[in-house]
């Protein structure tokens, strides 16, 4: 039996659409609120994946996933250090995203809560973008898109999601380390500028893994396209299986296999 913590806190929107995706991929899904892990009332090496769904954690005040972030570094750095150093994956959706990469736990380039060095910045356009994106998957050792080859299509939803690395070497080492899992392309494949491009994200980056292909944080939301009745043209087209959903059974798939 495969364990999900889905953690959430205050301004956190996803958390439900994310339970039902992994209990469509076979998981068993504990809602936990982070005060639950910080007052032991709860705790993390209980679960085999740890997930941080969208939303607009705390209100985004100061600045988008920031106090979640400070929280995780505050009260849980042992224990995340532990879960990782366990092979047990972790996912950052949008705001989760946001909250991995100012936590420093991506793209941890030699080690958990490293200082920050990439950001999620707002959109070029200035306004929140909501629409669906065609991804590139990369090749990297990502656990989460074992097997997901083919153009992606799914939701975006924010007014930060533009990625920002720290200078052209931190590019450079995402680009050379094979750790960008996503990139925004148009419905040709070829490389987007706005809108298939929806935030000006550099290279257009919509997801990165740390060096183990365990913890991936990506923009767009794959618990939004789980069912082949949320896509937008599911009457009109045959589709194949949702991507959102293969991304979760693959983490799913891996924790049976390797935990």
């Amino acid at each position: 039996m495969i364990k999900v913590c889905v953690l959430f806190a205050a301004g956190t929107n996803c958390d439900q659409e994310t339970i039902h995706a992994f209990e469509l991929a076979g998981a068993v899904v504990d809602r936990v609120h982070i005060n639950q892990l910080k007052n032991h009332q709860k705790f993390l090496h209980s679960y085999h994946i740890l997930v941080i769904p969208g939303g607009f954690s705390y209100g985004d005040y100061i600045a988008s996933g920031k106090i979640l972030a400070n929280e995780l570094i505050r009260y849980l750095k042992d224990d995340l250090i532990s879960f990782h150093a366990k092979h047990r994956p972790i996912l950052g959706i949008c705001n989760g995203f946001q909250v991995l990469a100012k936590a420093g736990l991506l793209p941890a380039f030699d080690h958990l809560f490293e200082p920050q060095t990439v950001t999620l910045d707002t959109n070029d356009s200035g306004r929140f973008e909501d629409r669906w994106v065609h991804l590139k998957p990369e090749t990297c050792s990502c656990i989460f898109t074992r097997n997901i080859e083919d153009d992606c299509y799914l939701p975006v939803a924010h007014a930060e999601g533009k990625f920002i690395p720290k200078d052209q070497d931190t590019l450079n080492r995402l680009n050379n380390e094979n750790q960008v899992v996503f990139r925004y392309v148009t419905a040709a494949a070829d490389p987007a500028a706005y809108p298939a491009n929806p935030t000006g994200s550099v290279q257009g980056i919509a997801g990165i893994c740390d060096r183990s292909g365990l913890i991936l944080g990506m923009m767009p939301h794959p618990e939004r396209f789980v069912r082949r009745e949320q896509h937008p043209h599911w009457h009109r087209k045959r589709l194949t299986k949702p991507v959102g959903i293969l991304i979760f059974e693959n983490a799913v798939n891996y924790a049976k296999e390797n935990l």
